[in-house]
């Protein structure tokens, strides 16, 4: 019987550049990022483990229990909070281990302990010193964005709320941040619960002190937070009256598994935080984490939780980060800031408008200063890229003029003071400001269109010089190009089980806040990891506002009364993808101040396969007069989320269509008198005509106006069937050898049966790439003579996404033994790396996965995936590979 093989597109576009076979690291990588042995162990009660005593603990019956069954254990950390979590982490020693773990009385769930990078600097300069008195106020252009300027100046400022940061800590010693540490300052409280040396591979120290001195990330946030206003920088945070905890995930370096994560929100739950914000994450894709679901279940219980969406907009759709994946939770995109905040060069013998550059203090340079550009060709794609020519002269006196492109900033910027040079400007070739790396050297980016006018200057002799005023020549750059603009590096949702992902957006792009002392105690950065405290802080605005009791209806105000975000700058393109920017832009005035409740704030509509076109949402008018309000329909643009003609996720930005889709409502205009609560029903219908195989993710908005205030309920679905997804990537596309494959012990793909000692070094290694996200892996040793036959059966919505996959799922399969089973694995990226996701590898040992030595024989390799929606336990809903035929001998 013949195996039945992937049916998927083979006529790819390409994902990037070909990444060469002999770069692939033969190391074995969990494609969910789970860590080996490790697993969270979620328990309902005592009684259902066997438990006899009254005065045994829950945790010391689970733990009888596994001694009981002869699993051998040690314990990480003991959960102990009822009606959010009651468990622990544990390390076992064998996956057969976990499998009579989960099918213990009352075990509720089981999950593998999850690796979570640390936080993505984007965009990062440093300033000096708080107190220059060289830098001019900002004018705080994120709090006009978002109304809280208003909210300010009704005098709100978060008094009486608590906001627990879950980040890298806090160098709590800032002047701006209350230069103290304990009840009385604004940081009352916190825990580190990993010390400095922590990296994620090596044992946590905990203290009571989480204080950071050598990242900084976590002060960044915790500035836009809390900064106290009236400082030389003119910032303040947004809410600056609230109180502050840290809790201390991250060390100076690496990363934190989520059982330390989940460690860190039930002591901010404990310690009775009104807000939790995690500027953390990584692409999963699924509301399945335990980092997620403990979170989701916080917000349930009246708490907010704020969890950046991810910095991979790059990588395009159906890239969502967790634990902002959890259900509940306010998952949040970054829009830019409309102005950037820069420093101005002064032009001296021709008439020109002075040049801003990108940074937050002058360039440490006195006098006036000649220019001398490496190249007088504006075109040139990689100026400065090779050692300048012999004759040119001594740059030590000049402003070196050089084009940004193809090689590093620092070998341009290194190939340059190779000849004097010590002072640089690096024109743009496109686009808008960003920060630019650039070592030890002095060094700013300024626009294309300045760089351009230098460099024909300098090439008609001009007798020009320029000067940077060491005091009045900072600025705030208007962004006229993305300002306003969901943020490129923005992650895409939804999440693969259609949740709406992300919910909203706030200001993240080229956000001025506090660092640490020791890093230079202020700093622009930019990421969904400065949009998540800023609502983190407008969350504390409404509810020192509105009474924490409106505490769980947050997420629901600030999609509902959010703006929409424009695509583009240009007249008549879409409005963005609401699976980048959630509901829109939020706007805390409006939140506070609005007299209509509209319920729920988003809509769901699922795949076609699973189509849910009615839906209702409620009008409710608090305030004292009647209400007239005109329904209508506001599209986004529709994402073309794969590309076309190929099984891979189209790269951000994604592109958008006008096929919208189709809404009636039950009315259009409706008069809603005081106190009372109008039912609007809704009809949907998907864009027609549309390409399925893009999986187009239609969405937009149900515009509410009544007097005075306009309001809206964002709605998001997919034209196309998810089960239909091609998961696993069959195509030459990547390596440029098609894939799955077996690669021999040197590396090259495996071409007729090979002997393998599986000893050392001698063993082969699976090398596979997902195009989209599955619930289920599993790859298994067969025979070589054996055969599967996979069907197809309609499956159960309700059961699709079991969380146990039960362990009779393969009884028709015959398998020699199990090598690997992952759960809940999200896609990879174009990048060319492991370490970014690229490709994930299974390197053989002697073992199966229960720890049984592998005979001598001749076997292959069956790998399956099982596809979203699909039914894990019908083998028709699973996508299969069969590798070539190898052989096991005697060493």
């Amino acid at each position: 019987m013949k195996l039945p093989l992937l049916s998927l597109a083979l006529t790819a576009v390409s994902v990037g550049a070909t990444v060469p076979l002999s770069s692939v690291q033969r190391t074995t990588t969990s494609p969910n990022n789970a860590l080996a042995g490790e697993y969270i162990v979620e328990m309902n009660n005592v009684q259902g483990l066997g438990g006899k005593r009254a005065y045994a603990s829950t945790h010391d019956t689970l733990y009888r229990s596994l001694r009981k069954r002869g699993i051998s254990f040690d314990v990480k950390k003991e959960y102990n909070q009822p009606g959010i979590m009651v468990g622990a982490a544990l390390k076992v020693a064998s996956p057969q281990d976990v499998q009579q773990i989960a099918t213990m009385a009352e075990v509720k769930a089981i999950r593998p302990v999850i690796a979570v990078p640390a936080p993505e600097r984007i965009n990062q300069f440093t300033v000096s010193s708080p107190n220059d008195s060289r830098i001019t106020a900002d004018s705080e252009t994120t709090h006009i964005m978002t109304g809280v300027d208003k909210v300010h100046a009704a005098g709100i400022t978060g008094e009486g709320i608590k906001i627990g940061i879950i980040d890298t800590g806090i160098d709590y010693n800032h002047p701006l941040l209350g230069a103290g540490f304990g009840p009385g300052f604004k940081v009352i409280g916190g825990y580190d619960f990993v010390g400095d040396d922590y990296t994620g591979s090596n044992n946590p120290a905990p203290d009571d002190d989480p204080l950071d001195n050598c990242n900084g990330h976590g002060t960044h946030v915790a500035g836009i937070i809390g900064a106290n206003p009236g400082n030389d920088f003119g910032i303040s945070g947004v809410a600056y009256g609230s109180s502050i905890a840290s809790y201390r995930v991250f060390g100076c370096s690496g990363f934190v598994s989520d059982d330390i994560i989940i460690d860190a929100l039930l002591r901010g739950y404990s310690d009775g935080m009104d807000i939790l914000t995690l500027s953390l994450g990584g692409v999963e894709g699924w509301t399945e984490s335990s980092s997620s679901v403990v979170a989701s279940r916080i917000a349930d219980q009246g708490r907010v939780v704020t969890i950046a969406a991810g910095n991979d907009g790059a990588y395009g759709s159906w890239y969502a980060s967790s634990p902002g994946t959890g259900v509940d939770v306010i998952s949040v995109a970054s829009v830019n800031n409309i102005a950037i905040p820069v420093q101005n060069a002064t032009v001296q013998g021709v008439e020109h408008a002075p040049i801003p550059y990108l940074e937050a203090l002058p360039l440490n340079v006195t006098g006036s200063r000649p220019i001398y550009a490496t190249s007088t060709d504006t075109t040139v794609a990689d100026d400065a890229c090779n050692a300048l020519p012999n004759d040119t002269p001594d740059l030590s006196g000049y402003v070196v003029v050089i084009k940004r492109g193809t090689c590093t900033f620092v070998t341009k910027l290194q190939n340059a003071a190779a000849k004097g040079a010590n002072t640089f400007l690096i024109y743009n070739n496109g686009g808008s400001f960003s920060a630019i790396s650039v070592g030890d050297y002095t060094a700013a980016l300024i626009s294309e269109t300045d760089g351009t006018f230098l460099v024909n200057q300098f090439a008609a002799k001009a007798n020009i010089t320029i000067s940077f005023p060491q005091s009045g020549s900072a600025w705030n750059y208007p962004d006229d190009v993305s300002g306003g603009l969901v943020s490129d590096f923005s992650s895409y949702g939804p999440s693969y089980d259609m949740y709406f992902k992300p919910a909203v957006a706030a200001p993240g792009g080229n956000i001025l806040s506090t660092l640490p002392i020791a890093l230079g105690s202020y700093g622009v950065e930019s990421g969904t990891s400065m949009a998540t405290p800023f609502t983190a802080g407008s969350a504390a605005l409404i509810l020192q506002a509105k009474g924490k009791s409106v505490a769980k209806s947050i997420r629901n105000l600030f999609q509902t009364t959010a703006s929409a975000v424009a695509s583009s700058k240009t007249d008549g393109d879409p409005l963005q993808t609401v699976s980048q920017q959630g509901a829109g832009l939020i706007q805390v005035d409006r939140a506070i101040g609005t007299t209509t409740v509209v319920s729920p704030g988003q809509l769901t509509l699922n795949d076609t396969a699973h189509f849910e076109g009615f839906k209702t949402f409620n009008i409710q008018n608090t305030g004292s007069k009647a209400v007239t309000y005109k329904i209508s329909h506001v599209p986004a643009g529709t994402a073309a989320s794969v590309q076309s003609g190929s099984i891979f996720a189209a790269d951000g930005p994604v592109p958008l269509t006008a096929d919208y889709a189709q809404v009636t409502f039950s009315l259009n205009k409706v008069t809603v008198l005081p106190g009372v609560s109008v039912p609007i029903l809704v009809w949907f219908k998907p864009p027609q005509g549309v390409d399925a195989s893009t999986y187009p993710v239609y969405s937009g908005f149900i515009e509410i106006a009544g007097l005075g205030e306009t309001l809206r309920v964002a709605y998001l679905g997919v034209a196309a069937s998810l089960k239909d997804k091609a998961v696993v990537d069959n195509t030459d596309e990547y390596f440029g050898v098609k894939i799955p494959a077996l690669l021999d012990a040197s590396g090259d793909v495996q071409g007729n049966s090979t002997n393998y000692t599986l000893v050392g070094d001698d063993v082969p290694s699976l090398l596979y790439r997902f195009a989209f996200g599955s619930a289920h892996v599993r790859v298994d040793l067969v025979e070589k003579a054996s055969t599967v036959s996979a069907t197809l059966s309609k499956r159960n919505w309700w059961n699709w996404w079991w969380p146990q996959k039960p362990s009779n799922s393969y009884d028709k399969v015959p398998i020699v033994g199990t090598l690997a089973e992952y759960d809940y694995v999200p896609r990879n990226s174009d990048a060319s790396t492991i370490d970014d996701n690229g490709y994930n590898v299974f390197q053989f040992t002697d073992s199966f996965v229960n720890g049984t030595k592998i005979a001598a024989g001749e076997y292959k390799v069956l790998l399956r995936a099982l596809k979203v929606t699909g039914n894990p336990a019908e083998e028709g809903d699973y996508e299969t590979w069969l590798s070539p035929s190898f052989s096991v001998v005697p060493a």
